[in-house]
């Protein structure tokens, strides 16, 4: 009892009866005005960056594929081209350097010329054609790949010297507006500029193979067009399963519960039972650590009995742990079972609410949807920069010829004295005050995303809460259920709480960033750190993650006592903080036993739908008839993996509806337990179920029966 007092001494007073209190607050006003209005003028700068993105930026630069002058393929003068031909592809694979898709454009140091078809056919030049003109050799053949502006009477080895015309052609395919070879050599040829060493080669055509997507994307065109509807069925059974789970709940909540508890005693009891044997045959013969001594193979020590001993011991003392935590708070697990029934009971009585998360995956889409395409405007809204460059600087004539030096492609040196020279496309110039401010404004873009996808998932926990608040404080189930809980827990949220949620979400997404932050100059720094640096790293980064997830926990039953009391973030952070730390040890058992449940949960839904699909899709379900033959598949995978990670995704949303109501019920049933106390004046809000668990009772009266 003293223990009792002075946890509550430490962690605030219980809550006072309020006679007037029936639920979640219908008057209330608007908290956190001064968020919500920055939250507001954030979102109208967002909106301000999107249009300045949009007016400066080009993403035709990334999505069109440029030529070496740095023309767009298939628009104005090379309309009637749209693929880019690479004239040496290997060198794009080889180059170090290989420049990222987001800011050049899948450029790569060699010429590259619009086409208006990918050759079809290998073909190498000849020796016997060197003394031929280009014209001969190319035009004739309607081999129309050189760069633009080459002379009909130009040599074929000058061409060839200076990389104005390629110098082999192999078989391609169009794949991203680009020309990939997609011919499997099993004898390579000798081409032109590339190492003779068989084995580099190779090792490259299989690469260059592995880019092949046509064929492999048409596949599983086929394969999706063909199994589309099975899947939607493999959904639906997801989506099946997880609300009769949920419901289901209600009955068999507790004799589930009882399984996986008696589930995880009999691991830890059968991994006692096999260590104990591993350790006797080392006993018996004579394995010891002292005979082993000290090596960096750590399954080495799998072959000592000093190891099976120790972990003998350490899983006897969590099996001992375990047992008297259910014999000391079995109390408190029937509570926790109650409250899961309970909950089970609730999303019955709104079964709208299992579909909210519809809602929040929409608006998340919109918000990264949104973000992509900001990034993707401000990172084509420089000015296309043009450097020098040839193939081989060690040749004659190239080494007074300062390269990666700025030019202008339209006066392209074609008859330079170093072979190959070219005026090639780099990347995109910072100038003027939009490009010099675009590191700024993708920042500004990243804290919108991180922002905004906070606020949309604290909106969904606000208002799932305001309405499994309204079914607990409800007296009279269902009949004081107000009509559209789920409405009209959204509209209030909205209306006056917009502030607060951004208020949380502002606060953890700047814990993101930070973390993002950290992870990007360690993986900058890694190969720079000594052991200590690394050591100190990873101490922060566990801090900031447990920095977040303690911030998700508080913002949550924070959430939770905004919807029902219409308080401030603070406030009602503090509160809720209080209320738990009052209750400690009924919180840590409803968590840990809700996680439990979830998992199996997940664990039944996502395997049931994996294991159907597995024997639907290969064919192993005998007796179907025609009507649901299995379609004929490449990749009989794909639809089985397409059905898993639909099923996964669907129980998370049907289950995260689950826990948050099972959080929201347990802040009620503790705000419950301090306000009341059975008496006329001040009755129990809880099911009688866990008024029996926990030896209370209504005072009976006319006026006050309840359907429960």
């Amino acid at each position: 009892m003293g223990g009792k007092q002075n946890r509550e001494e430490a962690y605030g007073k219980p809550a006072k009866h309020d006679p007037s209190f029936r639920g979640p607050i219908k008057n209330r006003s608007c908290t956190d005005v001064i968020c919500c209005v920055l939250f507001l003028l954030f979102i109208l700068g967002y909106i301000v960056v999107g249009i300045v993105a949009w007016v400066y930026g080009d993403p035709q630069q990334v999505l069109y594929p440029r030529n070496s002058t740095g023309a767009y393929c298939g628009m104005g003068a090379n309309k009637d081209k749209p693929y880019l031909l690479y004239f040496n592809i290997f060198s794009c694979i080889l180059a170090t350097n290989i420049i990222t898709i987001s800011e050049h454009g899948l450029q790569c140091p060699t010429p590259q010329v619009c086409v208006s078809s990918c050759p079809q056919a290998p073909w190498t030049v000849s020796k016997s054609e060197y003394s031929l003109t280009v014209g001969e050799v190319f035009y004739a053949e309607n081999r129309n790949f050189c760069l633009p502006g080459v002379p009909w009477n130009m040599p074929l080895l000058q061409s060839l010297q200076q990389e104005l015309c390629p110098s082999f052609l192999l078989p391609s395919t169009p794949a991203l507006g680009r020309c990939l070879p997609w011919y499997n050599y099993t004898t390579v040829p000798e081409l032109p500029g590339i190492s003779s060493n068989a084995s580099i080669i190779q090792g490259i055509s299989g690469l260059v193979d592995s880019l092949n997507a046509r064929d492999i994307s048409i596949r599983i065109f086929e394969d999706f067009a063909q199994s589309w509807y099975w899947i939607l069925v493999a959904l639906g059974v997801a989506l099946v399963l997880s609300m009769l789970f949920i419901l289901l709940l209600r009955l068999v909540a507790g004799p589930v519960v009882l399984v996986l508890i008696l589930g995880v005693l009999g691991v830890l009891a059968y991994g006692i039972y096999h260590c104990w044997k591993e350790y006797q045959v080392l006993r018996d013969e004579g394995a010891s650590i002292t005979q082993l001594g000290f090596t960096t193979n750590l399954s080495a020590y799998s072959s000592v009995q000093e190891t099976w001993l120790a972990a003998l011991i350490v899983l006897a003392v969590l099996e001992g742990l375990l047992l008297l935590l259910l014999i000391f708070l079995r109390q408190r697990i029937r509570i926790a079972i109650a409250l899961l029934q309970e909950a089970s009971r609730a999303v019955g009585q709104m079964m709208a609410t299992m579909f909210y998360p519809l809602v929040t995956f929409v608006l998340l889409l919109i918000c990264i949807a949104y973000w992509v395409m900001i990034a993707l405007y401000l990172a084509t809204s420089g000015q296309p920069q043009y450097v020098l460059w040839a193939p081989n600087v060690s040749l004659p004539g190239c080494e007074k010829v300062p390269m990666n030096t700025s030019c202008d492609p339209t006066a392209q040196p074609m008859n330079s004295s170093c072979p190959g020279l070219m005026c090639v496309f780099q990347g995109y110039l910072s100038t003027g005050l939009v490009q010099r401010s675009l590191f700024n404004l993708q920042i500004y873009g990243v804290l919108g995303l991180f922002w905004t996808l906070n606020w949309v998932l604290a909106l969904g926990q606000c208002v799932l809460a305001g309405a499994f608040a309204s079914f607990y404080w409800a007296f009279n189930k269902p009949r004081d259920i107000p009509t559209f809980p789920l409405g009209a827990a959204f509209i209030r949220t909205l209306r006056y709480h917009t502030g607060s949620l951004a208020f949380g979400a502002l606060i953890l997404s700047l814990v993101q960033i930070a973390r993002v932050i950290l992870e990007y100059i360690d993986h900058k720094l890694r190969g720079a750190q000594n052991p200590m640096a690394r050591c100190i790293m990873c101490c922060f980064k566990c801090c900031l993650w447990c920095l977040e997830k303690f911030i998700k926990f508080l913002n949550r039953n924070a959430y939770i006592m905004i919807a029902i009391y219409g308080k401030n973030f603070c406030v009602s952070a503090k509160n809720a903080f209080m209320l738990l730390m009052r209750n400690i040890v009924r919180v840590v058992v409803l968590d840990k036993v809700t996680d439990l449940l979830l998992l199996f949960g997940k664990l039944l839904v996502v395997g049931g739908v994996g294991v159907l699909s597995f024997f639907f899709f290969t064919g192993r379900i005998p007796g179907l008839g025609k009507e649901f033959e299995n379609p004929h598949l490449n990749y009989y995978w794909l639809p089985i993996m397409t059905s898993i990670l639909g099923a996964y995704v669907i129980a998370s949303g049907f289950f995260s509806v689950f826990g948050m109501c099972v959080d929201t019920l347990f802040l009620c049933f503790l705000e419950d337990l301090e306000r009341n106390d059975g008496s006329l004046d001040r009755p129990y809000y809880m099911s009688k179920a866990l008024l029996k668990i926990l030896g209370k009772k209504n005072e009976a009266s006319p006026g006050n029966k309840r359907k429960k």
